[in-house]
């Protein structure tokens, strides 16, 4: 009885835990990545994202108010400040005076710096240097903490990372050269497939079933096995037009740029694309079809006003995994825009030569990181619906 149509499956319950976990394993590192773009490096580095909404406790390098600070008070020349912004409630457990002896000293006691100078430190963050001779120095004292801190959120990560001069314009021309690969690599798969789909589904021709099949076969290409041979085709090819169009110099054709990604792209989208589409289009109702052409509409006209059309949600949904795959793509940006001068630098490698040169300012690499992805999650989110429909093309007549 358990097969009769209508019954519900036993197993529904495991179908159910499936989808709960893919939704957990794709959003905890996205959720974890947002919060943690909002965190200040010392937080990052005293524990998870998940405990960024309870005070922490952190080894904290600050400095006093420089010399130029300094008061008479009778025979002393004194410093008195607050090592805390105003309105944020911390506790110290534990100071020093020199980066060998951080914790040295307990809230309320006296401490000394090399210098000579006496300090004391209370357990609100207010401090006191005290010198019997002029305390000297352009800079504050570095007084080092552990200290209980409230949760703290802010917006200069993104502003370092969007506004700041020395990053702005490597992550704003790393956004239009992502856009420059994305878009035309994502469009012409979708438009020669749309095509090829449509011949291959109603279109009787001899070998049709054996494109097919080959489709079908390139969907195991892998990607890495077939980068070098593509590359060396496309150098190829490249001085093989400038022989022939006789450029020269700065006029040439370049082996490595935007052509030769788009073409990459393009190649190792189209057998997905075709055999989603083609599944899609071979469901569509036959009448349709045969109506159109028994009121002689060509091929060309079936296709675009009455093909495309309907099979919407499966373009969609191919837009959707090309779109991503593309933005996110490090692989063959590295291998076919390989640019000293940095012109064609895509996100993905603008993200990596950050890793490089700031490799502890995991802050920073949060938010680069969440910026880069804002744009796929807007596509996803903006497309989804259409991205069932279009996959279970073709599962049932």
């Amino acid at each position: 009885m358990d097969n009769i149509a209508g019954t519900k499956s036993s197993l529904t319950w495991a179908v159910h835990i499936s989808v709960a976990a893919l939704v957990f394993l794709w959003l905890f590192p996205t959720l974890g990545l947002f919060v943690s773009s909002f965190r200040t490096a010392d937080q990052i580095a005293t524990g998870g994202w998940w405990k960024s909404m309870f005070p922490s406790q952190q080894n904290l390098t600050l400095r006093a108010s420089p010399a130029s600070e300094q008061k008479l008070e009778g025979s002393l020349y004194v410093i008195e400040g607050e090592l805390f912004e105003e309105g944020i409630e911390v506790e110290i457990s534990r100071w020093g005076a020199s980066s060998q002896n951080i914790s040295t000293y307990a809230a309320g006691e006296v401490g000394e710096f090399r210098s000579g100078e006496t300090v004391t430190v209370q357990a609100n963050g207010s401090y006191r240097i005290e010198s019997e001779t002029e305390i000297s120095g352009s800079r504050g004292k570095r007084i080092f903490v552990t200290a209980i801190t409230p949760p703290e959120f802010t917006f200069e990560n993104y502003q370092n990372v969007l506004f700041d001069e020395s990053n702005r314009e490597g992550m704003a021309k790393a956004f239009f050269n992502t856009l420059t690969v994305t878009i035309p690599a994502t469009v012409l798969p979708i438009l020669i497939a749309a095509f090829a789909a449509y011949a291959l589904a109603w279109m009787d021709f001899p070998g049709r079933s054996l494109l097919i099949a080959a489709v079908v076969a390139l969907l195991v290409v892998p990607l890495q096995l077939a980068l070098i041979p593509l590359l060396s085709l496309h150098n190829d090819i490249t001085t093989f037009l400038n022989g022939l169009l006789g450029l020269e110099g700065a006029n040439e054709l370049k082996g490595k740029g935007y052509v030769g990604v788009w073409f990459a792209h393009i190649g190792f989208g189209l057998p997905l694309a075709i055999y989603l589409l083609r599944n899609y289009m071979v469901g569509l109702p036959r009448d349709i079809i045969e109506n159109a052409r028994v009121d002689g509409a060509t091929d060309f006209q079936i296709f675009v006003k009455i093909i495309l059309p309907l099979s919407f949600p499966a373009l969609a949904s191919f837009a959707i995994f090309q779109f991503l795959w593309t933005w996110n793509d490090l692989l063959v940006s590295l291998v076919f825009l390989i640019d000293s001068t940095g012109e064609t630098t895509v996100m993905t490698k603008q993200i990596v030569e950050l890793l490089g040169t700031r490799g502890g300012n995991w802050e920073i690499l949060a938010t680069s990181a969440f910026v880069s992805i804002a744009v796929p999650l807007l596509v996803f989110f903006a497309m989804q619906r259409y991205l069932v429909r279009g996959l279970l093309a073709g599962s049932v007549k």
